[in-house]
């Protein structure tokens, strides 16, 4: 098998993997996603989202990752990522359980970096955190 046919069945694959992701119900609780050996797709703990405590994440101009959840920055973060650009974070609840968090349609309040690959950064929502997302 050439790269170039190796490739194409890693991209199948993770598109595969994502509308699944996509068409499935909030869970109680979720799995953390798992490095696979010799995979495009790179998973990272994350540190650092803005959260609403933060006056940057109000800031409209400001292109970071934001996060609303209740439990902020202090439970383990897990971001999933192709070539650079993150298709998906989990977070941790209080007893250390992952939960898909639900990515916005835009890095709401910020107004920049839509045009980037991807969408630019996210901001994510812990489910059920705010009425109707997740």
């Amino acid at each position: 098998m050439n790269t170039r046919s190796v490739t194409r069945i890693a991209i199948a694959t993770a598109a595969t993997g994502a509308a699944v992701a996509l068409g499935t119900g909030t869970a109680s609780a979720d799995d953390w996603p798992v490095q696979q050996p010799n995979s495009p797709i790179s998973v990272d703990e994350v540190q650092g989202f803005l959260t609403p405590s933060d006056p940057d994440y109000w800031n409209p101009l400001v292109n970071r990752m934001r996060v609303t959840s209740p439990y902020g920055n202090t439970t383990r973060v897990v971001c999933t990522s192709f070539h650079g650009v993150t298709m998906s974070c989990f977070q941790a609840d209080r007893d250390g359980n992952a939960h898909q968090l639900v990515r916005l349609q835009a890095n709401f309040p910020n107004v920049t970096g839509s045009s980037a690959p991807g969408g630019g950064v996210g901001h994510y929502v812990f489910p059920g955190y705010i009425p109707g997302i997740g």
